[in-house]
């Protein structure tokens, strides 16, 4: 049976401003109808990386909190550290380029929490109801402690992922570093010596004694390690790392059976916005110009199918000029597999319908 896709386009006027359409596209939906009246409300979303430009503004997250608000919830945006080294690496820094970029509680009318914490390992484990790849995903504390979810999401494209919609921004982005590290590598941690100073502030943080510092240069113990990506919060020289070695089909499909283990159990709803559609993630510290024109804003409760709506209208669009999707006569009409052939965002959506996150048939009702 077809899941329900509600979309708005993006036109305004003196009667209805775009945050005002939001607003009748949420009630449409049907995301008043969850009981919000004193639950804690997670609304996860993308803060965007230091000197990247696309992410999205802080007024559609006020617009979503207050929302959440007038129906008597307590709201808070979120999302967890990156695995990799960047301006969201630790909690500090997190809220730091959080506020950089607008968000705060004056702007939005709620708090940010990072969910992981300051060093990224405030994790719960969770079963994955059906996993095949996770047994039990390690999801950012303050996402499991929330009443109800809500997924605010940047649809764009990905360099591992295809595309980063619904699916991604829960399943990823609700990983605590030790999670994003088990969909992104099948080993451990490890020390690019040239860069390593032997401060031995990782042999402080690691729980299991898998650190040792030798010669002014530290070593890990994978025999030892379990992965929990402490050591990479801390390092001040950004000498620890992984490699990103895990298949884009298995990262896909690890991505899905995290999502379930965000949304099960709760009330959950999804928002989708296809406007500044770059090429490759909110994670970058740049932003490459928009593959397709602004498409709109999409809500649902079911977020494959979402995800699914989002992908077709975006390849229903003319590429624009001189951008990553203007192949010439490439007759590859799925500008994301165009822009990253290698990828395989498909079975992050067929992984999500087998597992009962969703269908991927819908039906686009426009308001």
């Amino acid at each position: 049976m077809a899941s329900k896709v509600y979309w708005a386009d993006l036109r305004a006027d003196f009667r209805e401003n775009l945050q005002q359409k939001l607003t009748r596209l949420m009630k449409t939906a049907g995301m008043g109808e969850i009981d919000f009246d004193k639950k804690y409300v997670a609304i996860k979303m993308h803060f965007g990386e230091p000197g990247n430009l696309a992410f999205l503004r802080p007024n559609w997250a006020k617009t979503v909190a207050d929302f959440v608000k007038e129906r008597g919830g307590k709201p808070f945006l979120t999302d967890c550290n990156t695995l990799y080294v960047g301006g969201r690496k630790n909690g500090l820094d997190h809220l730091d380029t959080a506020m950089l970029n607008g968000f705060n509680p004056m702007t939005t009318g709620c708090q940010v929490i990072i969910a992981d914490g300051i060093k990224g390992s405030d994790e719960v484990e969770v079963p994955v109801a059906g996993g095949e790849y996770v047994r039990s995903a390690k999801i950012g504390r303050a996402v499991m402690d929330a009443d109800v979810f809500i997924s605010l999401n940047h649809f764009k494209g990905h360099e591992s992922a295809g595309f980063g919609g619904a699916l991604k921004n829960i399943g990823m982005g609700c990983g605590s570093r030790a999670g994003k590290m088990e969909q992104h590598n099948a080993g451990k941690p490890h020390v690019e010596q040239k860069r390593c100073v032997g401060c031995k502030v990782c042999t402080k943080i690691c729980a299991h004694s898998a650190i040792t510092v030798e010669d002014r240069k530290a070593a890990i113990d994978h025999s030892k390690c379990v992965g929990c990506g402490r050591c990479i919060a801390v390092c001040a020289r950004n000498a620890i790392t992984i490699n990103f070695d895990e298949s884009h089909t298995n990262l896909s499909r690890k991505m899905a059976e995290y999502a379930k283990a965000v949304v099960d159990g709760r009330p959950c709803f999804h928002i989708s916005l296809v406007i500044d559609v770059s090429p490759n993630c909110d994670c970058r510290a740049e932003n490459d110009a928009a593959i397709v024109p602004n498409v709109g804003m999409f809500a649902s409760f079911d977020p494959v199918a979402l995800d699914m709506a989002c992908v077709d209208a975006v390849n229903a669009q003319p590429p624009l000029r001189d951008t990553a999707a203007d192949a010439g006569d490439c007759h590859d009409h799925d500008y994301f597999h165009r822009i990253h052939p290698d990828t395989d965002w498909m079975s992050c959506l067929e992984h999500a319908e087998k597992l009962g996150l969703g269908t991927r048939e819908y039906e686009l009702v426009k308001i």
